[in-house]
């Protein structure tokens, strides 16, 4: 995951106002006591080329664990090792498209937004492409041509996300060198 530059021309910023010592929500809001806090919304993350390719993940990705998970997945272990990756990485690319998508990497700036966009794409690549080479391996032709399908199917997907945290991974990675060069 690239890190957004600190500001895009089609960047909104949202300004929430809250009163201090409100003792109801009718309250009103005075200038005196009122504390505000912004929290942008970058519309123009999407249409980035990690923002892209972090949609993809996120739709992707969810037809790789649905289409396991409407089998009968437990009766085989390997599937559930796709499931855990599958499910595991769904969960923070989420997390993370929200992250950047209200540009609150910006009011964090302990975290090492570049390097942690690296390992996490890194990992994905490299837990997915595993994960998906399991799913491949373990698709077997049986009496339930329903779970052959979904498997078969699950594979394909899981092989199209891995490339797109490839993607996003070599994306990271030029972000994280630009970083640590200058």
């Amino acid at each position: 995951m690239e890190q957004p530059p600190q500001q895009r021309p089609g960047a909104h910023t949202v300004t929430t106002t809250s009163s201090s010592s409100s003792s109801s929500f009718a309250a009103s809001f005075s200038p005196a006591g009122a504390s505000t806090s912004t929290l942008a919304y970058d519309r123009e993350f999407l249409r980035t080329a990690p923002g892209v390719l972090m949609l993809a993940e996120i739709v992707l990705g969810l037809l790789v664990w649905t289409l396991i998970a409407g089998t009968e997945y437990f009766l085989y272990p390997a599937f559930g090792w796709v499931m855990f990756v599958a499910v595991f990485y769904w969960v923070l690319t989420v997390f993370f498209l929200i992250i950047y998508m209200t540009m609150t990497y910006t009011r964090i700036p302990q975290v090492p937004w570049t390097t942690m966009g690296l390992c996490f794409n890194g990992s994905a690549f490299i837990l997915y492409l595993i994960a998906a080479i399991v799913d491949a391996s373990s698709v077997t032709n049986e009496q339930n041509s329903h779970n052959y399908n979904s498997w078969a199917a699950s594979s394909f997907f899981a092989f199209v996300v891995t490339f797109c945290y490839a993607g996003n991974a070599y994306f990271s990675f030029i972000s994280w060198r630009s970083r640590t060069s200058q």
